[in-house]
Parts: C-alpha cells; structure tokens; sequence
C-alpha cells in the first residue's frame, strides 16, 4: 500500500494536499465553532491554536504519519480530513482528523471527502481503512455508520484532550472486501443530492 498526496476531485468537493495556500481559509473555517473544538476535539485549532496546530500537521505531514488534505467546496477550503499513521507493511491506515466548517456540515460533504479517500486508499492497496471517534460524538459516529463501516469496540479512557477531558474512542473499519458495497451506497447517497 502506497498513500502519495494526491489531488482528488468530485463534482461536490475537491481534496487536496493541505498546504499554505489553505492556511487562511481553513482558520476562519476553523473558527467557525470554537465550541466543537473546545467539546469534541483532542485538539484544539481554534483562535490561537491555530498556528501550533498547523505547525504540528505539518512536521506529521513532512515525516509521512499524517497525510492531510484540505476539503474545498466551490475553491473554498472549508475543513480538512487526513489519513493517520498509514502502515505500508500492513496495508492499514486511519481516515480522522476530520473538520468542516458548519456550513458544510449535513450535506454532501462528508460523504463525497469519504468517498474520495476510501477510494484512494482501498485502490492504493489498503486492506483496512479504520475510523477513530470520541464516544461522546453521537453526530461522528452516526456518520461512521452511515457510510457501512463496522464498529469493532471501544478503547476505554483512550486519550486525554487537550482541556484535560478523558476520551473513551469508539473504533471501526472498512475491510477491501467490503468496499464494493460501501462504494455503492455511498454512490447511491451521493446521487440522491442531484
């Protein structure tokens, strides 16, 4: 399995390799919901957390843990997704990271960013696309579901975030094998936007 950043598009969204181009537009979408950060989020990227979180995704981005792509709606970088920790040896990475500015939320957005990565990634050689969601976050995990992943459990007090909460995350996954009927029900889901 191979992950190069690579630009993907779908008449919805646009992926592409986050870099400084993005940076304005996804603070300000960032910005957007100071209060998602502050509830749901292991970090924070609102007001000035910005910069050192841009700066970490960055150095993630430079040593190859995280592969982070801005999510643009009309050229517009509304929110970010990532892949995390992809494994080559294993053929297994992470779908997380994920952001959008409200106003993007609840539409085809998601689904089309989703849809986009799963690709890549089973196409690249992923035998497993895993999903990674604070148990609190009924709305993400909802979604996760949505899209056909299975739960598999959850990592008790798995994480402490950034205001100190302690993070119980719920796990799921896509195998290659089951892609083909998530494919098509994300393409189904997809159409029923026009």
């Amino acid at each position: 399995m191979r992950l190069p950043p690579s630009i993907m598009q779908h008449r919805r969204v646009r992926l592409e390799p986050l870099g400084e181009q993005h940076r304005a537009d996804l603070r300000q979408a960032c910005d957007a919901d100071p209060a998602l950060w502050r509830d749901l989020y292991p970090f924070s990227m609102a007001g000035e957390h910005f910069d050192p979180a841009w700066d970490r995704l960055m150095r993630q981005a430079q040593d190859g843990s995280w592969i982070p792509f801005a999510v643009l709606v009309d050229g517009v970088c509304l929110g970010m997704t990532s892949y995390i920790a992809p494994d080559e040896a294993n053929a297994t990475v992470e779908i997380g990271g994920t952001y959008y500015a409200p106003d993007a939320r609840g539409g085809a957005v998601n689904p089309a960013a989703k849809r986009l990565m799963l690709a890549h990634a089973f196409a690249a050689g992923a035998r497993r696309v895993q999903f990674k969601v604070d148990a609190i976050n009924a709305r993400s995990r909802a979604a996760v579901l949505k899209l056909g992943a299975v739960q598999e459990g959850v990592l008790r007090q798995d994480r402490i975030t950034w205001t100190g909460r302690i993070r119980d995350t719920v796990v799921f996954s896509i195998l290659a094998d089951e892609w083909p009927a998530v494919r098509e029900r994300l393409d189904e889901r997809l159409a029923a936007f026009g």
